[in-house]
């Protein structure tokens, strides 16, 4: 059958538009989301801005609250804890299947990842930086060829691509985040699955220093 490119609905663009503003931070978590000012900034009904939000809400990004309003997403100190364990089991289990299943593709594709990180970085491009860091963790399940982990991911990913644009800047977590990445592609390159596997462990499940401090404090 042939396919045909449909040209997206109001809905999809300002579900896309709220939902980028809240993954870069231009939205403050815990923030009030006014659905009359939105309608206003974008120049459209509030009927699209109502189904935004109500698509939103099932993924978690914001939190409507009867007789009081919607609010974006956020996190007290003990749920990003819980958060980082989600992401332990499912990143590691996704890691392990993609080295098992297509190493060479994960090699590739973590290797390219790491050469576009090396040159942001050098140009002091954070934000592109952060987004890339996204993409580096999404190449694990990727390469994993298991769509329902993928999927079980991705009720968390924009959550944690949130998280990380604010709390992912502070330079020395920027610093040891870009040489752990760095090094486990080179423990995929040799193939040494529990070395990858303990540096993502160590990477994602950092209850100290840097990111957890600035996140205490948030």
């Amino acid at each position: 059958m042939k396919s045909f490119n449909r040209p997206k609905s109001l809905t999809e663009l300002v579900t896309e538009t709220l939902r980028e503003w809240i993954i870069s931070g231009e939205l403050d978590l815990g923030s009030h989301l006014s659905e009359a000012r939105v309608a206003k900034q974008l120049e459209v009904s509030r009927t699209p801005v109502r189904e935004a939000i109500n698509r939103l809400e099932m993924e978690g990004m914001v939190i409507v609250e009867p007789q009081r309003g919607t609010y974006v997403f956020n996190f007290e100190a003990d749920e990003l804890a819980k958060l980082c364990d989600a992401r332990v089991c499912l990143e590691t289990a996704a890691l392990g299947f993609a080295l098992r299943e297509n190493p060479k593709g994960l090699h590739a594709a973590l290797s390219a990842c790491v050469d576009k990180m090396t040159k942001v970085r050098a140009a002091g491009e954070v934000s592109a930086y952060l987004a890339l860091d996204t993409e580096f963790h999404q190449q694990f399940f990727n390469s994993s060829g298991n769509r329902f982990l993928d999927e079980a991911y991705q009720t968390i990913s924009q959550k944690m691509a949130a998280l990380r644009n604010r709390l992912g800047r502070h330079p020395d977590h920027m610093t040891k985040s870009y040489h752990e990445h760095i090094a486990m592609t080179e423990a995929v390159a040799k193939g040494d699955a529990a070395a990858a596997l303990e540096i993502l462990r160590l990477h994602i499940d950092r209850k100290e220093g840097s990111y957890w401090e600035v996140a205490i404090e948030a």
